[in-house]
């Protein structure tokens, strides 16, 4: 059976989606949990590759399966093999030629921010902390700047294996929301795209939140998206406030 696992997990102490010889990875504990039930080597393949310290909410993984067990079943057999901070939450079959990288068609992520004086040990691990006030204003109108087909050079990583950097970003929002147990505002940046380059997202929301500090107005933005001078780009914000959210695919 060829399945579509959807996926949750803290990236705290994970050292990305990939594989790695040595490292802990989501890639690596799922392969191993997989083929221990499996009784066999497998192969996982994801929607693609979240950097150490990112977050998922619904990655997506496919995985062929020979033994005859239900989801639900695997399911379970799944996440008693790996550790609380990794968890499978749906498995469905799906056709043998469905593929969670290449049959992806866009995914949206959430940049979280904690505006306020004091660093919340509540959102320590999922949101990047920003103490100096930011302008929620500015932010939305630079925010604007980014929706649209663009080559996206001066906000991904030097190094890309990526054919193309064209991609198409499809929403850009910028909302904030009071927080009870933080006493403080969380400002959350969600991206939606056909499709994302390495670091993108973070170098994006590092770029609004200049914005949103009167560090970086709206011209200068539009200049480095046209030019794709990377020297242009505010530094790029913290893994730990960004999460995948979802993928999507053709219905």
């Amino acid at each position: 059976m060829n399945l579509k696992l959807t996926l949750q997990y803290d990236g705290t102490n994970f050292h990305g989606w990939q594989m790695q010889s040595e490292l802990r990875t989501v890639q690596g504990e799922l392969t191993r949990a997989l083929s221990l039930i499996d009784g066999r080597a497998v192969v996982v393949h994801g929607s693609g590759r979240t950097d150490a310290g990112v977050h998922a909410e619904g990655q997506v993984a496919t995985v062929v399966i020979q033994r005859e067990i239900t989801p639900v079943k695997l399911r379970s057999a799944i996440n008693a093999n790996v550790s609380s901070d990794l968890q499978v939450v749906d498995i469905e079959p799906v056709a043998d030629d469905f593929h969670a990288r290449f049959s992806a068609r866009g995914k949206t992520y959430v940049y979280r921010v904690l505006n306020g004086a004091v660093r919340s040990p509540f959102w320590l691990r999922y949101a990047h902390h920003e103490p100096r006030n930011l302008d929620l204003n500015v932010m939305r109108a630079v925010a604007a700047l980014f929706l649209g087909e663009h080559d996206w050079t001066a906000f991904s990583a030097a190094q890309s294996d990526a054919e193309s950097r064209v991609r198409t970003i499809t929403r850009c929002e910028v909302a904030e929301r009071c927080d009870g147990r933080a006493r403080a505002r969380i400002i959350e940046i969600t991206l939606s795209a056909n499709g994302f380059l390495r670091y993108m997202v973070r170098s994006i929301a590092g770029t609004l939140l200049a914005a949103g500090r009167s560090e970086m107005g709206a011209e200068e933005v539009r200049h480095a998206i046209e030019s794709g001078d990377r020297s242009l780009v505010a530094a790029t914000a913290p893994a730990c406030g960004l999460t995948l959210v979802s993928v999507e695919y053709p219905d």
